[in-house]
């Protein structure tokens, strides 16, 4: 009896030895870049920034887990990123709010989504240089009354919305007298939306209102000579990275080896790849 219970303490212990290795190993594989991998978190489903396809054409990138790819501008740039870093690229679709809990909690590396380095987030996270800037646009159906705005004011009594949990959302009420919807989870939402004649128009940045546009010829894009009052973070895209991050530095002198004009023509091509349902 107490030589079996001897032999049970032992298993015991080494089921305990194990199950604290497989811990260990789990938290350094969250670290992704030990690993040689460059896990990259978006939610791909911003397109021209980043979409899902079903192949691997025009340079998409096999989504971490299934069977889908993701394609479009950041993810370009992430893949220059990646092999400046000399690091697989890991693409791991993710929730726009699941994005900054997947950074800080390790499960990816790095947020490259179209996501601006905001006073707010910065509290949480820290950004690297800028890698995109661009205006904020409305999206509205074409022949509409809307169409021929030049102001944010042309808004009076639309009803319009936002992503939710973007600065996109808490511009709308600079528009006097406008019916602001609720905040929508995601750009697919927004344009079934403005399609259906739930909403008016829905807040954008440029090389998504061209996209969509470009889509479906029942939408047109509205650029203002008076526009949305924003700040140069609002308008900026930047990768986000965990706080006092040492990838930080090692992007940014990446990024400051792609001329901007490269950036330009990566766009164009994002916005002419882009798959029509996106």
């Amino acid at each position: 009896m107490k030589k079996q219970s001897s032999f049970i303490a032992m298993f015991l212990s080494a089921v305990l030895l194990l199950a604290g290795c497989g811990t260990s190993g789990g938290t350094s594989q969250s670290a992704a870049t030990d690993e040689g991998t460059f896990r990259v978190g978006m939610e791909a489903g911003y397109a021209p920034f980043n979409w899902t396809q079903m192949d691997d054409s025009n340079g998409a990138v096999k989504i971490d887990g299934n069977a889908e790819y993701a394609g479009g501008y950041d993810v370009e740039i992430a893949k220059k990123i990646a092999d400046g870093l000399g690091k697989k690229l890991v693409i791991v679709k993710t929730e726009w709010d699941g994005l900054v809990p997947a950074l800080t909690s390790g499960k990816i590396d790095a947020i490259i989504a179209g996501m601006s380095p905001t006073a707010e987030r910065k509290q949480t996270i820290d950004f690297s240089d800028i890698y995109y800037k661009s205006n904020l646009v409305m999206v509205v159906k074409k022949g509409g009354k809307y169409e021929n705005a030049t102001s944010i004011q042309d808004f009076k009594g639309a009803k319009v919305t936002a992503q939710l949990n973007t600065f996109h959302y808490s511009v709308i009420d600079q528009i006097q007298g406008v019916v602001q919807e609720p905040a929508m989870d995601n750009f697919p939402a927004m344009r079934v939306a403005l399609e259906s004649g739930m909403i008016d128009g829905y807040v954008s940045e440029r090389p998504e209102a061209v996209s969509a546009s470009s889509a479906n010829p029942n939408f047109a894009m509205v650029e203002f000579k008076d526009g949305f009052t924003t700040s140069e973070d609002d308008t900026a895209i930047a990768v986000g990275v965990k706080k006092d991050s040492e990838l930080t530095k090692k992007i940014n002198e990446i990024l400051s080896g792609i001329p901007e004009e490269e950036r330009t023509g990566i766009m164009d091509t994002a916005i002419k790849n882009q798959p029509a349902a996106q």
